[in-house]
């Protein structure tokens, strides 16, 4: 079923939006949603969660593009999620993924603000549309899709030295775009 069909479903209010939507993308808002929370249940909650939320949100919005939409809503939600949750554990991993961009993110105004007034974001997609395929995809797929140091060198077949030296490079040049641009970290 096409993502077309999908979201007039959602504007017929037909319930079987739902259904076809969790069986084309269940497993990709999973994913989204274990990489960041690392406990299945909640996860499946999240994922649950996305499809509410896209049911209140279509209509009015009408997504271009549908599998971008829903993750942006898993991704959103499982955050939420991760903050409430680590009052009372940590998941490491994701905890890492943090602390690798809290070095090129870190000015006197907090991050939050900069990010919801879209100035971070755009400057970060400028700086990403610079970069060759494989440096971008290795850096989306950490920082967004929030896969391990392993799942990216399986998906690109690399080894792990030659992801964390990537990211690590990528970092540098992006701490240095983002003065470049007036954000001083």
């Amino acid at each position: 079923m096409t993502d077309q069909t999908i979201i007039d479903l959602f504007w017929q209010r037909s319930e079987d939006a739902i259904r076809n939507t969790s069986q084309k993308y269940g497993k990709y808002l999973t994913k989204i949603a274990m990489n960041i929370l690392n406990y299945y249940e909640e996860s499946e909650e999240c994922v649950n969660d996305t499809y509410f939320t896209a049911w209140e949100q279509i209509p009015p919005d009408y997504p271009q593009k549908l599998l971008p939409y829903l993750g942006r809503i898993t991704r959103c939600l499982a955050l939420n999620r991760y903050d409430y949750l680590t009052a009372q554990k940590r998941n490491v991993e994701f905890t890492l993924q943090l602390s690798e961009l809290e070095e090129c993110l870190t000015t006197t105004e907090s991050i939050e603000t900069q990010y919801e007034s879209g100035e971070v974001a755009s400057i970060i997609s400028s700086f990403l549309r610079m970069q060759n395929s494989d440096v971008r995809n290795i850096f989306i797929r950490r920082y967004w899709f929030s896969d391990s140091i392993t799942e990216i060198a399986a998906r690109f077949n690399m080894s792990e030295s030659k992801v964390k030296s990537t990211l690590f490079r990528t970092r540098k040049r992006l701490k240095k775009h983002l003065e470049s641009e007036g954000y001083h970290v």
